[in-house]
């Protein structure tokens, strides 16, 4: 089975354009929400290998998402010691966040909105494997 990924994004074309990139160029599976409430249940529901997450989100932000799953994810899913790696989605005001952010060790760098190909096959490159 390949690996699963979570996009969480409130653009729809955003979120289309990362999910059409990741299934075009690498071996895995994508799903999309646009709010943090819903994007919790699918990590509690489903075992993700690799989450993607913007900042500004509803009910609450990405950062806050990321705390929640970090406690909870090891729960929902037994055999897994941690939540999934994560990459930040940033719009080019929020870059600045990043430095912060990226002392968890889960964090694997940032992908600036709008998304480039070539910075999210970077990022991914060690994550989700290339297609056979």
């Amino acid at each position: 089975m390949p690996p699963r990924v979570l996009i969480v994004e409130e653009s729809l074309p955003y979120r289309r354009v990362i999910r059409e990139a990741l299934i075009s160029f690498r071996h895995c599976e994508v799903d999309d929400t646009p709010n943090a409430e819903s994007a919790f249940e699918m990590c509690l529901r489903r075992e993700y290998a690799l989450l993607l997450i913007a900042l500004p989100l509803q009910p609450f932000s990405g950062i806050v998402l990321d705390r929640l799953l970090a406690k909870a994810y090891p729960y929902a899913h037994p055999g897994t010691h941690t939540a999934p790696p994560i990459i930040y989605l940033l719009r080019p005001t929020e870059v600045s966040q990043i430095y912060d952010l990226q002392r968890d060790a889960r964090v694997r760098g940032h992908l600036t909105i709008p998304p480039k190909l070539d910075s999210l096959l970077s990022l991914t490159q060690n994550l989700l494997p290339p297609l056979p």
